[in-house]
């Protein structure tokens, strides 16, 4: 049985006086890939914001591969190898996309060689390389989400956490990033990924939570998400 990479237990978080989160648990099993969805506001990415450390719970206990770090500092909560690709991409406009990456440039805390480096992004994002010079402000869209993702992965995280990749990007660059996160979680990362996509989410997913208005409405397996008759209209707004 896999282990569990990620685990947030009975979360409650509040924005002031706003109870954003009601009780909100998750796993996520070392190398899978979790789809967390709901509708804008249900608290997807408040689930994030507290695991990295942006939000500290009032309530519950956050782990990666078991090690509580609830409440911790993001740069702590990052040192135990977990990365965030936020939503909106927020690269560093005004850095070369070279820079870009060496910044955020981490290596394992177990002495392992790091997978991730210059030359194995670039690999992945070919695109990237062919740029490495250009300002990463002038990127497109789909080219800023690339580098977005490149950044996180040269932390070399064990977790990932993904917030809206596919937000304001084409078609073709959506099915481009999708190809990514498969071929991420081929090689055996353990993922969290957020979509207002649902179908996306289904099709490389291994598991869902779903969210209204910050509850967890439905966790399982995708196949049961048919078979326990989740009502996806109600709490998605698909058919």
């Amino acid at each position: 049985m896999a282990s569990e990479a990620l685990a947030l237990s009975d979360i409650d978080a509040f924005y002031g006086d706003s109870h954003v989160l009601r009780g909100v648990s998750l796993r996520l099993p070392e190398a899978h890939l979790l789809g967390l969805l709901g509708r804008n506001g249900a608290g997807k990415t408040t689930t994030l914001s507290v695991t990295v450390g942006l939000l500290p719970p009032r309530h519950g206990a956050v782990e990666v591969y078991g090690r509580a770090v609830t409440g911790r500092p993001p740069e702590v909560i990052a040192a135990h190898g977990v990365a965030l690709v936020p939503q909106g991409r927020r690269v560093f406009r005004n850095l070369t996309v070279q820079e870009n990456l060496t910044v955020a440039g981490r290596r394992p805390r177990d002495g392992r060689a790091a997978p991730w480096t210059l030359d194995s992004v670039y690999r992945v994002f070919p695109r990237l390389r062919e740029r490495h010079r250009q300002m990463a402000g002038s990127l497109s869209g789909g080219e800023q989400q690339m580098l977005a993702i490149a950044r996180a992965l040269m932390s070399n995280p064990r977790v990932l956490l993904m917030d809206e990749p596919s937000e304001g990007l084409a078609p073709q660059i959506v099915a481009e990033v999708m190809a990514t996160i498969r071929q991420l979680k081929a090689q055996g990362l353990s993922i969290v990924l957020v979509e207002q996509n649902a179908r996306l989410v289904f099709e490389v997913a291994d598991d869902v939570v779903i969210l209204n208005s910050g509850q967890v409405v439905f966790a399982g397996a995708v196949g049961d998400v048919t078979t326990q008759g989740v009502d996806l209209r109600q709490h998605l707004g698909i058919y």
